[in-house]
């Protein structure tokens, strides 16, 4: 299928939610294909609402797209950060960077700042919006276009599932849509500046992500988009005994 094709599907897609399933949200971490999104969106599909989660431990490059996306569109991003008494407490007992000793505290890390971060974001919502692509991990392979989030209770949506990265950048180069810096340095997924580096050219794309895990490549993720990811981060707080006082 041509990128015109997939462009059009993809439009067509957005008019739906856009009538079917508001209130509906795209949640953006400012990678290329959320970077496609918010150009649709925001040019044609305004009643599309965009939000992200600061981690605390974003690239300064991802800050910097945020706001240069921001003032670029004329949008206003909803901003959703952790509780600042869940990291405390994390940090306290295990220290600020105990994601590298093992994958448990990794997931616990990930939902701290992630995941209870999210949750509070689709609160109201009827749907929400990805960038998720087959073609990125193999993890991703038998996403659908649509789906249920049980975990929510909601509808998801991946608008861009079926496209290339030479389509979202074919795209993005076309229509001057500002992206990451860091996409220019050697990485194809940006996250957490602690837990992401640049890849080596023939990697796998997902390589530069939680790479001291030795996992298999393109398997991991942080719980944003794994089902039953509630249910995981609360059973690794508890496994590590965090303990947050009010």
């Amino acid at each position: 299928m041509s990128l015109d094709a997939k462009l059009g599907r993809t439009r067509e897609l957005l008019a739906r939610i856009e009538r079917d399933f508001a209130p509906a949200a795209l949640a953006s971490s400012f990678g290329a294909e959320d970077m496609v999104l918010t150009e649709l969106i925001a040019s044609e599909f305004s009643g599309i609402q965009i939000f992200t989660l600061d981690t605390g431990r974003l690239p300064k490059e991802t800050i910097s797209l945020m706001h240069n996306a921001q003032a670029h569109y004329d949008v206003a991003f909803s901003v959703y950060r952790p509780q600042a008494g869940a990291v405390d407490a994390y940090v306290k007992e295990h220290g600020a960077n105990a994601f590298y000793e093992s994958v448990d505290l990794r997931k616990a890390c990930c939902g701290i700042r992630k995941v209870e971060p999210l949750g509070r974001a689709l609160v109201g919502k009827k749907a929400w919006l990805t960038g998720l692509r087959r073609e990125q991990a193999p993890s991703r392979r038998d996403l659908g276009e649509q789906e249920f989030d049980a975990d929510h209770g909601l509808a998801k949506f991946n608008p861009l599932i079926d496209w290339t990265n030479d389509d979202v950048w074919a795209f993005i180069r076309a229509n001057d849509v500002p992206y990451n810096a860091l996409h220019d340095r050697g990485y194809p997924s940006i996250g957490c500046e602690p837990c992401t580096r640049a890849v080596k050219p023939g990697e796998d794309p997902r390589a530069g992500r939680w790479w001291w895990e030795n996992a298999t490549s393109g398997q991991q993720e942080c719980g944003l988009h794994v089902s039953q990811s509630q249910g995981a981060v609360t059973a690794s707080l508890s496994n590590i005994r965090i303990k947050v006082t009010a």
